[in-house]
């Protein structure tokens, strides 16, 4: 089997990527671009993904991106992990809606208070983006902890990739003003995830 690579940078939300690779065991390399030195931008970057952005895997196929989408390669491509509920086509909707939730609805939160400049020029626009993202982020936390972390995992008793999503978004609560102890279901969820051994190897990079 072909070794992935995959391009990540910490603290983005291709860590949850790395995580998967890790609990799948899957033979990979990690490239580690420094996004504050403008590397996810230089051409030979570009060349991999004009999109300036991570993640990116390269496969023996071509290159991959947007998480829920490698996420998913990596459940499939290596389903001895368990990682999706491949065989029931509820369970595996069910999961895809809590990552696409945590992509397009957390994740575009998230950025507003850091990238407002891709959704408007106007500084007083950008300043209020800024300003909104805590309590966005706070009602879409109140969505996963009310609705979404129906047992210790979001799929009851099983693990799956949305655990691993869920994670790494969770992730970014503190740096946005909000604090994790806010929602109970989550740091517990979040202290879960820390414990396990794919996690704590995945995160060092």
């Amino acid at each position: 089997m072909s070794e992935l690579t995959l391009y990540l940078a910490p603290g983005t939300c291709a860590m949850a990527v790395r995580i998967a690779l890790v609990e799948a065991d899957a033979p990979h390399r990690i490239k580690r671009l420094d996004l504050v030195a403008g590397e996810q931008r230089t051409p030979e970057y570009l060349a991999i993904n004009p999109k300036g952005r991570v993640p990116a895997l390269v496969t023996e196929r071509g290159v991959l991106t947007e998480t829920p989408a490698l996420l998913l390669y990596v459940a499939q491509r290596f389903p001895a992990a368990g990682l999706a509920p491949l065989e029931d086509p509820f369970l595996l909707a069910r999961m895809q809606e809590v990552n696409l939730f945590l992509a397009a609805t957390l994740h575009i939160s998230h950025a507003h208070g850091r990238r407002g400049s891709r959704w408007a020029d106007d500084e007083q626009a950008i300043a209020a983006m800024k300003a909104k993202m805590p309590q966005n982020m706070r009602d879409g936390f109140a969505e996963v902890e009310n609705h979404y972390l129906t047992g210790p995992w979001v799929l009851g008793d099983r693990f799956s990739l949305a655990d691993i999503y869920l994670f790494v978004v969770a992730s970014w609560l503190e740096s946005d003003g909000v604090s994790i102890d806010e929602f109970p279901k989550v740091a517990a969820h979040s202290r879960r995830m820390q414990a396990r051994p794919a996690v704590q190897q995945a995160l060092v990079i």
